[in-house]
């Protein structure tokens, strides 16, 4: 026999019986997994689909017996959960493993609704469970497929990175040039570790998808960063792997030179970096002070100058312009926002 509707929607047409076999009709129609509860949580109704999935007898998961047909390790994080919808009146939603009738547990998409009379207060929670066990599965396939493949990338810049170092060992008077070539490696690695898609569980050492975000982790090898002398300010905006990448070589090879002529060669230069979006565009500001005072333009561009040029503006599509001024040079980019991220 199919479950009694505990309720009837107020003002629907037609008699109270023919009102709720609809609703019942409607319910039972439904893919969901369907339920309902009185105002303080006591679970009076579930549909047809509730008591197929699960395979408990009708009746059995009434009141506070719904919570034992979860995993018991999602148990008590979906009892306080909804406790604290119960308390607060706020919408219920949470992923928890339910028991099918094979006996396994299956991940679940459990929400839920207050519903309410003219004066505010509620009379009734209806709610649905959906069965979201395959897309979850996929995700994790998905996860383990992206960290596998991120392993190999990241053991792929790390065998360059040995070739250049073996190679410089030979040739010593390739080792500044290696060394510098195992750094730009160095910045990729890290941006391909920032870019790459993350879950929950592998994001933890990494900050934010963001302008902010990807500088930090460029920025994080130089000890200035650390002692609060490169200081990042201003807006932001997401980042994925379309800019990171050209992004992470530009001001990798800022902060390069900067350790090696400029600000950060001397303890008391600071480096600032300010972002400011100005309609579709981001506005990147470098500036340099405290370190040695510039007496004049160079007089040739260097490798590291032209690598950044070529990632702002041919790779960005952006604009780049470089001022000499006394304290320290300044760099000022201008970037799409758009090309800083595929969607």
């Amino acid at each position: 026999m199919p479950a009694k509707l505990p309720w009837t929607l107020e003002g629907a047409a037609g008699s109270p019986s023919h009102t709720q076999a609809t609703l019942e009709v409607l319910t039972d129609a439904m893919p969901q997994m369907v339920w309902s509860t009185r105002p303080d949580g006591f679970h009076d109704y579930y549909n047809a689909r509730w008591y197929e999935f699960t395979g408990a007898p009708r009746g059995s998961t009434d009141g506070e017996g719904w919570n034992g047909m979860f995993h018991p390790e999602d148990q008590d994080r979906a009892w306080s959960r909804w406790r604290h919808c119960l308390d607060t009146g706020e919408p219920y939603e949470i992923e928890y493993r339910l028991r099918h009738h094979s006996g396994e547990y299956r991940w679940t998409l459990g929400r839920a609704l207050p519903v309410r009379d003219a004066e505010g207060r509620i009379t009734r929670w209806i709610g649905t469970c959906t069965d979201i066990d395959q897309a979850k599965r996929a995700a994790e396939q998905n996860e383990l497929l992206s960290r596998e493949l991120s392993h190999r990338i990241k053991n792929i810049f790390a065998v360059i990175s040995g070739l250049i170092g073996l190679t410089s060992r030979h040739e010593p008077q390739l080792r500044p040039w290696a060394k510098d070539l195992q750094h730009r490696i160095a910045a990729l690695g890290r941006a391909h570790e920032f870019a790459r898609p993350h879950s929950e569980h592998s994001r933890p050492e990494l900050g934010d998808s963001t302008l902010h975000g990807l500088l930090s982790e460029i920025f994080r090898p130089y000890p200035a960063f650390d002692d609060g002398r490169i200081v990042i300010r201003g807006d932001d905006t997401r980042v994925d792997d379309r800019g990171a990448t050209p992004i992470a070589l530009a001001f990798h090879e800022l902060a390069t030179n900067a350790a090696k002529y400029g600000a950060l060669s001397t303890p008391e230069g600071r480096v600032t970096v300010g972002v400011e979006a100005t309609g579709a565009d981001m506005r990147l500001r470098w500036c340099e002070d405290g370190g040695p005072q510039i007496e004049a333009p160079p007089t040739r561009e260097g490798f590291g100058s032209r690598l950044a040029e070529l990632s702002i503006v041919q790779q960005l599509g952006g604009q780049m312009r470089r001022e000499w001024p006394r304290p320290g040079l300044v760099v000022e980019m201008v970037v799409p926002a758009a090309h800083l991220r595929r969607d």
